[in-house]
C-alpha cells in the first residue's frame, strides 16, 4: 500500500469516526485500549525477527504487556515466537490462561479479508478490543466489533502509537 492509498484510507476512517473530532477521539480510544489491557494476543505473530509482527510483539513484551502469539504454522508452534509459546488459535491461547485471566486485546497481523473471522474469534473469547495493524482495514471486522460493543482500531500500530501518546505500558491498577 503506497502513501497516497494510506492517506485516502485514513481520511475515510476519520470521516466515519466523526471528522474533525476524530484525532482526539481516536487518541483517547487508543490510549484506553492500550493502558487498560494487560494481556494481548498477537494474531499472525511471526517467529522471523525480520517481520513487523515480531518487532511489535517484542516492543509490547518490553513495555510490560503479557503477550500470547497466535500462529498455526508448524515452525511457530514448535519454536515459539520471541521466546514465548505460540498457539494455533485464539481459542487455544485463551484456554491457556490461568483461571480469572482473559485476553483483553487482539492485535491482528493478517490480510484484511481474514479479519472478519478473527473478529468473530475475538468476540467468542470475550476480548474487549480488536486492533488491526498498520495497512489493514476491514469494514466487516469493524461491524462485528461494534455489534459486540468491542473497542476497535484499524490501520494503526501500537509500537508507533505508544511513543506518540507517551504510553509506557499497561496501567498496573487495571483489574483483571
Amino acid at each position: 500500500m503506497d502513501e497516497q492509498e494510506r492517506a485516502r484510507l485514513r481520511a475515510a476512517i476519520e470521516a466515519s469516526e466523526g471528522g474533525a473530532l476524530a484525532p482526539a477521539a481516536a487518541d483517547a480510544l487508543i490510549r484506553r485500549m492500550l493502558t487498560q489491557s494487560r494481556t494481548i494476543a498477537v494474531v499472525g505473530a511471526s517467529p522471523r525477527p525480520d517481520r513487523p509482527s515480531h518487532g511489535v510483539l517484542r516492543a509490547l513484551v518490553a513495555a510490560g504487556w503479557s503477550i500470547l502469539p497466535v500462529n498455526p504454522m508448524p515452525e511457530a508452534l514448535r519454536d515459539g515466537v520471541a521466546g514465548l509459546p505460540c498457539y494455533p488459535t485464539l481459542d487455544e491461547a485463551a484456554a491457556a490462561l490461568p483461571p480469572g485471566h482473559h485476553i483483553d486485546l487482539v492485535d491482528v497481523f493478517r490480510r484484511s479479508e481474514e479479519c472478519e473471522a478473527v473478529a468473530h474469534d475475538a468476540v467468542r473469547i470475550g476480548a474487549r478490543g480488536l486492533w488491526l495493524q498498520l495497512g489493514i482495514v476491514s469494514s466487516a471486522a469493524e461491524a462485528i466489533a461494534r455489534e459486540a460493543n468491542m473497542d476497535f482500531v484499524q490501520d494503526r500500530c501500537p509500537a508507533i502509537e505508544m511513543p506518540r501518546l507517551g504510553i509506557t505500558g499497561p496501567e498496573t491498577s487495571v483489574p483483571r
